[in-house]
């Protein structure tokens, strides 16, 4: 996908009226799709603990691959839980807040806290002079050469794939995320005490079924697999070939939703366990469809024939991009910094 790709076209044709018009007709949330999702992914995900409970006592090579799996299922209800931030996966705002708070517990994620972090990233996605709240950390090149030698390895370091998508998910999920935001208001706060109740109350729980050292385990598995997957479809999602970024005054909205954010088309086990996510242009474009209407949405209308999907295999050349060259507008990998200072050392020579 390119700059000046067919999708580029496709957002620069329709007006505002026109595709609003076009995602209204998705946005409805439909009460029955809403509950055999919430019974598809919640059921199986108690079964799997309950079979890794008995097999405990048989061998930890039974637990480990089934605690692989539920990080699976924790990734879809982390789906349920992002669309009840939206409210958009119930027609009830209460409902929506229940479900929320319930997943956010599996997730061990605050809901109005992520709520209100999620909402910032969505009005600013693609944009160049809003980086910094709910994105990845990306600089331009321009900004990593004027950078400190600390902040040069700073960066280096939070985007070394080990660290982002190893580290960094648990770290996230496990520990920064039991402390309010900075400029949090009080509802905000109050949801992250909550849910640290919340979850020592589970823990304890758990831990009295499991014991204390099995439970920390399994737990520390199933986050670690769903933070790792869940960051890198966050990351593919908002880093590929292509992507748009542009500064105030040039950022548009629907531009930065149909270009600023991937179509991933991921196989149909995949598809199915990250809940559709990867139709993440029409997610970006309209955050009150629910996931369950997303593809129909990509579907239905010309408007989105020309976004270039990113495939399973495509998607690993985003393990290259590090920094965003705003005179190219695209990302590039480290080893650009060399033509670059190439190219002004000629410069001035001349």
């Amino acid at each position: 996908m390119t700059n000046d790709s067919t999708s580029n076209s496709a957002a620069g044709s329709t007006d505002t009226a026109a595709w609003k018009e076009i995602v209204l007709q998705y946005q409805t949330p439909s009460t029955w799709r809403a509950i055999w999702q919430i019974v598809n992914t919640l059921g199986p995900l108690a079964l799997v603990w309950y079979l890794m409970y008995l097999s405990l006592a048989v061998s930890w090579w039974l637990v480990v691959p089934l605690a692989v799996l539920a990080g699976g299922f924790l990734v879809r209800a982390f789906i349920i839980f992002h669309d009840c931030g939206h409210g958009s996966f119930l027609k009830s705002r209460l409902a929506n807040e229940v479900v929320g708070f319930i997943t956010g517990l599996l997730t061990f994620t605050p809901f109005y806290q992520w709520r209100w972090d999620h909402a910032i990233h969505h009005a600013t996605s693609g944009h160049l002079d809003k980086r910094g709240t709910g994105d990845v950390w990306t600089m331009t090149v321009q900004e990593y050469l004027e950078s400190s030698r600390w902040k040069r390895f700073a960066y280096r370091l939070a985007r070394n794939p080990i660290v982002l998508f190893v580290i960094a998910p648990v770290a996230v999920l496990m520990f920064k995320q039991r402390f309010p935001s900075p400029g949090a208001n009080k509802r905000e706060r109050g949801s992250v005490h909550w849910m640290n109740l919340a979850i020592l109350a589970m823990a304890v729980g758990l831990s009295a079924i499991f014991e204390l050292v099995p439970y920390l385990l399994i737990q520390l598995i199933a986050m670690a697999v769903a933070g790792g997957a869940g960051f890198w479809l966050f990351y593919v999602q908002h880093q590929f070939e292509g992507v748009y970024w542009e500064r105030e005054g040039e950022w548009d909205y629907a531009t930065a939703a149909l270009q600023g954010s991937s179509f991933y088309k991921l196989p149909r086990v995949l598809q199915w366990f990250t809940g559709n996510i990867g139709y993440h242009h029409i997610h970006h474009l309209s955050a009150k469809i629910p996931n369950y209407n997303l593809e129909r949405c990509h579907k239905a209308h010309l408007m989105f024939e020309g976004v270039k999907p990113i495939t399973l295999l495509s998607s690993l050349k985003s393990l290259k991009f590090r920094l965003w060259d705003e005179p190219r507008k695209k990302l590039v990998g480290y080893s650009h910094l060399k033509e670059i200072r190439r190219e002004r050392k000629h410069v001035v020579h001349h």
